[in-house]
Order: C-alpha cells, then sequence, then structure tokens
C-alpha cells in the first residue's frame, strides 16, 4: 500500500510541476490574466489557469494507480461498493466542473452561470453512487442524502475558492486539508481508493505550490480552486464510506472548518449589507484574509497565520478520532496558551514593521 502511496504523490507532483510552466503560456494566449485592481492584491499582471495543471497531475496519477492497481488485483472496482462507477462519476463531475470555471476565468460567467456547473458536478456524483447516505448506521431518507451531498459539494467548492486572494492561500490550505485528511484516512480503515486520491491531489498541489507563493509567477484560478472544493468534499465522502460515525463525519468540517466559517461569515455579512439575496454573490474585502492585511500584516504573514490555524484544526481532528474529544480540547487550549503569551511580541512587531512601511513612504515624498 505505501508503495502505491508514494508513487500517487510523485507522479502527481512530477506531472503538476512539469505542467505549470505550459498554464502560463496557455493564460497569456487566452488572456487568461488577473490584472491589478482596487479589489485584488497583486501589483502586476498574473496568469490565473495554474489550476489546469494541478487537475492535469491529479489525474495522470489517479487513473494509472486505478489500473495498475485494479490489474494486479489490490483494487476491485466491482466489488459492492462499485467503486468503477464512483470514480467515473467522478471523473465526469471534474470535466463539467473544469469546463465551466476555465470558462469563468477566461471569459467572466456571472455567479448564477458558475453555480450551474456545480450545482451539475454534483449531482452527478451524487446519481453515479457517491453520497452522504447513512450516519451511526441509521439510513437517511434519500430526499435528505440528496441535500446533504448536494450542499456539502457545493459549499465546499465555494468555500476554497472564497479562500483564493493571497498568494497561495487556496493551494496551501488545500495541502494542509490534504495532510489531515491522509492521516485521517490512514489510521481509520477507510477504503484504499481514498487514501490514493487525496494522496495524489496532495502531490498534484505540492507541485503547482513553488509557483503560486508569493511573489506568484500564476494563479490557480477558478478552475484551479473550484477543483481542489470540489475534490476534498467528493474524497472526503468517500473516505467515511464505511466508517460513517458522527465522530468520523465531523472531522472534514473540522478540517476545512477555516473556509467554511469564512464563507458563512461572507454570507451573513453580505446579506446584511446588502439585504438581499443578489448580495451574496457580490465580492467584498471581508475576508479573512483581507481583514488580516488590513491590521497591517504582510501577504506572507496573513498567509502563514492562516495556515498555522488550518494545520491547528486539522490536528484536532487527527487527535479527535485517534485519542478522544479530551486530548483534543487539551491540545486546543495549549495552542491557544502559546499563541496568547505570543501575541503581544507578534503585535509588537507588525507595529514596528507598520512603521517602517511609513517611513519608506516619506522619505520616497522627499526624493
Amino acid at each position: 500500500m505505501w508503495g502505491d502511496i508514494a508513487i500517487s504523490f510523485l507522479l502527481a507532483f512530477i506531472t503538476s510541476f512539469v505542467m505549470v510552466p505550459n498554464t502560463i503560456k496557455l493564460a497569456k494566449k487566452v488572456d487568461a490574466i488577473d490584472y491589478p485592481s482596487d479589489r485584488r492584491v497583486n501589483k502586476r499582471p498574473i496568469p490565473r489557469i495554474g489550476g489546469i495543471a494541478v487537475i492535469i497531475g491529479f489525474l495522470v496519477s489517479s487513473i494509472y494507480l486505478v489500473i495498475t492497481m485494479a490489474i494486479e488485483g489490490n483494487l476491485e472496482l466491482n466489488n459492492e461498493e462499485n467503486y468503477k462507477m464512483k470514480l467515473l462519476g467522478f471523473l465526469l463531475g471534474i470535466i463539467v466542473l473544469a469546463i465551466f470555471a476555465y470558462t469563468d476565468d477566461v471569459k467572466s460567467l456571472k455567479p448564477w452561470q458558475k453555480l450551474i456547473g456545480q450545482v451539475l458536478a454534483a449531482i452527478i456524483i451524487y446519481t453515479f453512487g457517491i453520497r452522504i447516505d447513512e450516519i451511526n448506521e441509521i439510513v437517511l431518507h434519500p430526499a435528505l442524502s440528496f441535500i446533504l451531498t448536494i450542499g456539502w459539494i457545493i459549499g465546499i467548492t465555494n468555500a476554497i475558492n472564497l479562500t483564493d486572494g493571497l498568494d497561495g492561500l487556496s493551494s496551501g490550505l488545500s495541502l494542509i486539508s490534504c495532510i489531515s485528511l491522509l492521516i485521517i484516512f490512514a489510521t481509520n480503515e477507510s477504503p484504499l481508493i481514498s487514501i490514493i486520491l487525496i494522496t495524489a491531489l496532495a502531490g498534484a498541489i505540492s507541485g503547482f505550490l513553488p509557483f503560486n507563493l508569493n511573489p506568484a509567477k500564476t494563479f490557480i484560478g477558478d478552475v484551479g480552486a473550484q477543483f481542489l472544493g470540489f475534490c476534498l468534499s467528493t474524497i472526503s465522502i468517500l473516505g467515511v464510506a464505511k466508517t460513517v460515525t458522527l465522530v468520523v463525519l465531523v472531522a472534514p468540517i473540522l478540517v476545512l472548518a477555516l473556509p467554511i466559517f469564512d464563507t458563512v461569515f461572507a454570507i451573513i455579512r453580505r446579506l446584511i449589507k446588502g439585504k438581499s439575496i443578489k448580495a451574496v454573490f457580490q465580492a467584498d474585502k471581508g475576508h479573512l484574509h483581507h481583514r488580516l492585511m488590513k491590521k497591517g500584516f504582510s501577504q506572507r504573514q496573513a498567509v502563514a497565520i492562516l495556515y498555522g490555524a488550518s494545520a491547528t484544526l486539522g490536528m484536532f481532528a487527527v487527535i479527535l478520532i485517534d485519542n478522544g474529544i479530551w486530548k483534543a480540547i487539551s491540545f486546543a487550549l495549549i495552542v491557544v496558551a502559546v499563541i496568547a503569551i505570543g501575541y503581544k511580541e507578534l503585535k509588537n512587531f507588525k507595529n514596528e514593521r507598520i512603521k517602517d512601511i511609513r517611513s519608506s513612504r516619506k522619505n520616497r515624498k522627499k526624493e
């Protein structure tokens, strides 16, 4: 198993890494460029369809491993779980979502048009058998199963997409989520296919991330950010398919708690300000990364803080599953205490940075 996991990661990493320069060339040809604006953080034009490399890396690795493992007899595709149909549905869902998201990156779709693509992809996933249909051995009503599955997939797809505001943010948070889910799957008797898929996703992100960290050479774009959320939501369903206790179902929610919170808060904030459903689809600068930068943190510092928060939540989920609630809570309390102790020095560091920036601006004006 571990040999297949290693292959899954390395093949996805290499493919994604090699493909990124090609996506940059493609972005320039089709004018898929993020130009500087009031809402954008970037100060220069940046190609924005780097996520295509992540998709290719993930698919090459996953398809290769599924075929070779099936030939070797390590993966049964036609068993009672019917992984053959589920994986086919997963592939079709990715294709549908990628087409809509790529079109949005190139031509800018309206919010409702993007939503149509997400709904179609989620329905494909449900139709082909990947669904939340049982909790604590209680079989859910088909209507409730449908609502939960579609809502989960669309919700996480948009949650990851909304975090795509700083260099390396959405891809880095997704990588941390992959690592957390991988540990949970590997220690919780989850299906082997979910372990292979989450490892391939981690490898594909790792191959892209060097080009996306500040200062970014390319952005992941809607095609990449939506793909990441779609994969994380779908693979998390596959990963808890055999262990559908309430605690295990909560684990993916904890792992993805940061983008989930940011999305829910954004919806509430926009509804209050706009006082209409249309306001929910209107972009603003109230996300967590925007708020951190308004407080004086640089891009790298804001991203590092959110990485740390996401890693802490992921570790909380791992400890909760493996050691129980009390150890998880004690871990969280220790982390909070350490942050509280170091907050004063961090605040002083931030204030000194602000003074340096103001001082440099004054010197430039004098010159």
